[in-house]
């Protein structure tokens, strides 16, 4: 792959499509834009966190070497904006699925607001039964529309930041800041149901994923139309590796590095991130990433764990 095809593209999802379908549609443009007599070429494209069809909003795709920093940016916090619609329980637990519940009860903006601190910090999550989660080697949205009774285990989640942002008869709008594996869809249905109501989301957009914001992000069609001007809205491989340490090495150092080799290497350890391993980014002194190395903080050196091949 070019080595100007390795970095992030940060899509504007819009509604009503998969994330897989996002990265469809892009390995199609990709090789009939730069590689059209090599249709078949194989392309390294993955995203940073799925999003469910009706969702729109922050999608980051992940191209060339960018893909081995894919688990990075899904732990990153994520920011929503979302609505819930009150006295209705979805099967799916949002607008397209059938209606299991009605409850008559419309909860008050004050009491929203008493309920919403329950939900912050470490809390116990249910993931919707139409989840990708595997169930004994099976997604649970697919033994779920077979009939079968779905079983999830709660979770621990971690949610920052829960915030009304507006109310009306039947529906609020809500911001959420929260952690991976957060289920937007658990939060509303549990949200209501603590009200002594019961909802679903009917309108879920993702505004941001780490560092990436809507800023960021371009739609699909307008990626298309700048055809080999899409180098201009790449970010950097390593632009969702902000959080972890930097360390500069010489062209003979990383020539060894790349063989395999340890190299010694004088580092501050409280540089460090605490309790985590001891996991730097290696640049060149020209500023060009080779991958990710482990310090031996004990024996003074390096080596690369994970290098990038951006030849």
């Amino acid at each position: 792959m070019n080595s100007f095809l390795h970095g992030w593209l940060i899509i504007d999802k819009p509604y009503g499509v998969s994330s897989t379908h996002v990265v469809s549609r892009l390995k199609y443009f990709l090789r009939s834009t730069f590689f059209p007599s090599f249709k078949k070429m194989p392309l390294k494209i993955g995203h940073g966190g799925t999003l469910d069809p009706l969702a729109t909003g922050v999608l980051p795709i992940a191209l060339g070497e960018a893909t081995k920093t894919v688990d990075y940016i899904m732990g990153s916090l994520k920011e929503y904006t979302f609505e819930v619609t009150w006295g209705e329980s979805r099967a799916t637990d949002d607008r397209e699925g059938d209606v299991i519940e009605t409850c008559p009860l419309r909860p008050s903006p004050s009491e929203i607001l008493q309920v919403l601190p329950s939900f912050l910090g470490n809390i116990s999550q249910t993931p919707p039964i139409y989840s990708a989660l595997k169930v004994n080697g099976v997604r649970s949205y697919a033994r779920a529309r077979q009939g079968e009774e779905v079983v999830l285990s709660p979770r621990i989640v971690t949610v920052e930041t829960l915030t009304l942002l507006e109310t009306k008869k039947n529906s609020a709008t809500f911001f959420i800041r929260c952690g991976k594996g957060t289920y937007i869809r658990s939060i509303a249905r549990d949200v209501a149901k603590t009200l002594g109501t019961c909802g679903y989301v009917s309108a879920l957009k993702r505004t941001k994923v780490g560092l990436f914001d809507l800023s960021c992000t371009i739609s699909l069609d307008n990626l298309e139309r700048l055809g080999h001007k899409i180098s201009e809205n790449l970010f950097s491989l390593d632009a969702v590796l902000d959080d972890i340490p930097a360390v500069s090495v010489s062209e003979e150092q990383a020539k060894a590095l790349k063989q395999g080799q340890k190299v010694s290497f004088s580092y501050e350890p409280q540089l460090l991130l605490k309790g985590e391993e001891p996991l730097v980014v290696v640049k060149t002194q020209g500023k060009n990433i080779i991958g990710f190395g482990h310090y031996d903080v004990p024996l003074m050196s390096l080596h690369l764990k994970r290098g990038f091949n951006l030849d």
